[in-house]
C-alpha cells in the first residue's frame, strides 16, 4: 500500500466565483457554450479548447483523453484525429460519446453526450492545409496508439519525411481525419458556495431542446 506523503483529504475550496441561474440560460445550448467558450479564452486559460474525450472498447472498458475543439455550431462540435488510434477504433464500434470541458479556474464544467461521424476528405484536407507545416508532417510519423521501442524511432521518422517532403505539399494522410459529434445533451455546471453548486442539464426532445435543473 502507497504511504500518502500528504494528507489530501484535508484539501478543498469554497466556489464563490457566480452562480448559474434559469435567467442565465439560452434556449439553444450551444449559445450559452459559445458565451462560456470566450470567456475561458478571454480569462487566457491554458489549452481552453481542450476536452476530456470518452468512449467506450468492444468489452465495455471506458477511456479517456485529451482531444482539441477545433470547430462548433448549433449542430455539434468537430475534432480530428489518427483514424487508426484506439479513440477511432472505439468510435467505430460505438459512435456514442463523451464530451468534457473542465475550465477549473472559472469553476465550471461542461459535459456534452452525443454521436461521433466521420468527416469527408474535403473537410479533413481544408483543415489539414491549415495546418503548421511541421505538424502535417508529425501525422505522417505517429501511427497512434502503436507501441515503439524508442523516442528515437519518432525522431528519425519526423526527419526523413521532413527531407521526403522538402519541395512538396504534404499529401494528406489516409489514415488520417476527423469527427463531427452531433449532440443531443449537455451538462452546465457553476461551482457554488457550501457545495450548493448550479447544473443545469439540456436534453434534446421532440424537436425541441428540455432544461431541467439539476440537484448538485
Amino acid at each position: 500500500m502507497i504511504k500518502q506523503s500528504i494528507d489530501i483529504s484535508t484539501l478543498r475550496r469554497e466556489y464563490t466565483q457566480r452562480g448559474l441561474r434559469r435567467t442565465d440560460l439560452t434556449l439553444e445550448p450551444m449559445q450559452l457554450f459559445e458565451q462560456w467558450l470566450k470567456e475561458a479564452c478571454l480569462a487566457q486559460l491554458p489549452d481552453a479548447t481542450a476536452m476530456s474525450l470518452g468512449t467506450v472498447d468492444t468489452n465495455g472498458q471506458p477511456y479517456q483523453r485529451l482531444v482539441l475543439l477545433k470547430y462548433f455550431d448549433h449542430h455539434g462540435i468537430v475534432f480530428y484525429t489518427n483514424l487508426t488510434s484506439r479513440k477511432a477504433t472505439h468510435i467505430a464500434y460505438n459512435p456514442r460519446i463523451s464530451l468534457h470541458f473542465p475550465w477549473h479556474a472559472l469553476e465550471r464544467q461542461v459535459l456534452m453526450l452525443g454521436q461521433a461521424e466521420q468527416l469527408s476528405f474535403n473537410d479533413v484536407k481544408k483543415y489539414f492545409r491549415s495546418r503548421p507545416r511541421d505538424s502535417q508532417i508529425g501525422a505522417w510519423v505517429s501511427r497512434q496508439s502503436t507501441p515503439i521501442s524508442s523516442r528515437d524511432v519518432l525522431e528519425s521518422k519526423f526527419l526523413e519525411l521532413k527531407g521526403k517532403f522538402f519541395q512538396d505539399e504534404v499529401p494528406v494522410p489516409s489514415f488520417w481525419g476527423g469527427y463531427r459529434v452531433t449532440i443531443d445533451t449537455l451538462e452546465f455546471w457553476q461551482g457554488g458556495q457550501h457545495r450548493l453548486h448550479d447544473r443545469f442539464l439540456y436534453r434534446w426532445e421532440n424537436d425541441g431542446w428540455k432544461i431541467d435543473r439539476l440537484a448538485p
